[in-house]
């Protein structure tokens, strides 16, 4: 499972660099093509799993709750609104089954789905709440992050990402923080990995793996607030943060799997599993990244 994330790194985030660095609304497109595929592979697992959630309703809501988080000041009340309709939606649909459990059931499952998946949407909203260059920034106008990018990531997007400003800075380095922890909890994982947490949820997890992420995640985030002109040792908090929170969204995501008795959350990469297996981790990353710059980010 591990190596099947690190692999599959090589072949999602690439594509995600360049349309990050095209900039908006192209990334939020690109998030919201995520949402809408992950929210029905998520409704078909948590149906498999004995909750009779409505497909149509689950990803209309995992949208609204994604463009929800992702709204701009001016746009959220009507986002808060859009929720709210699709819950109701789901609600009223949920009265049309005549076991009142079963009803109860689809309502509960859709809005999970909803909630779950849309908080995918927080990667988007990174962009917004996150500030500017500091002055004493390295990268400047961010040729150095195509420097870096070489070194942490695909070289091929180096030049894409070289002219990004600094919202999709921000966002880029969430991205390289998870990349860098499912990276480093493989390779430490599979040296080292005897001793396994959790097995229940998730049989390849180990704690020589958990602790290989962690070292790499919070490397990746000193390196990245330095280069964004911010204090390199908030890197010990945030990378720590992003990396446990990465690691619940995967344990997370496996628990549904094995509750739907499912090995993979689809079949859109034949052997990597689907979309939904490929941004699990930034379901819980990307809220945790956000409200971190929110408070204390400046």
């Amino acid at each position: 499972m591990i190596r099947q994330r690190a692999l599959s790194a090589a072949v999602f985030v690439p594509p995600l660099l360049i349309v990050l660095a095209l900039g908006e609304p192209w990334f939020a497109a690109l998030i919201a093509v995520f949402v809408a595929v992950a929210a029905w592979e998520a409704v078909r697992l948590v149906r498999a799993a004995g909750y009779p959630a409505i497909p149509a309703l689950g990803v209309a809501g995992a949208l609204a709750v994604a463009a929800d988080m992702a709204a701009t000041t001016q746009l959220r009340t009507y986002a808060d609104l859009l929720v709210a309709g699709v819950l109701v939606v789901a609600g009223v649909a949920a009265l049309a089954e005549r076991d009142t459990k079963v009803g109860l059931g689809a309502w509960v499952g859709t809005a999970f789905v909803a909630t779950y998946v849309g908080m995918l949407g927080a990667l988007v909203r990174l962009g917004q709440v996150a500030p500017p260059f500091a002055g004493s920034a390295p990268s400047g106008q961010l040729g150095a992050v195509g420097q870096w990018i070489q070194v942490t990531g695909p070289v091929a997007a180096s030049t894409a990402v070289s002219q990004l400003g600094a919202e999709r800075a921000w966002i880029l380095l969430v991205i390289l923080l998870v990349w860098a922890f499912d990276t480093g909890a493989y390779c430490l994982g599979i040296a080292l990995g005897k001793r396994k947490f959790l097995v229940h949820v998730s049989p390849s997890k180990s704690y020589w793996g958990l602790f290989g992420g962690l070292v790499a995640v919070t490397a990746v985030a000193v390196a990245g607030l330095w280069q964004l002109g911010q204090p390199p040792l908030m890197g010990l908090v945030l990378g720590p943060l992003v990396g446990v929170a990465a690691q619940a969204g995967d344990l997370a995501e496996s628990m549904l799997k094995r509750a739907a008795g499912a090995k993979d959350s689809g079949g859109l990469i034949p052997g990597h599993g689907g979309m939904l297996d490929r941004v699990d981790s930034f379901l819980f990353a990307a809220p945790v990244a956000a409200i971190f710059v929110t408070a204390l980010v400046r």
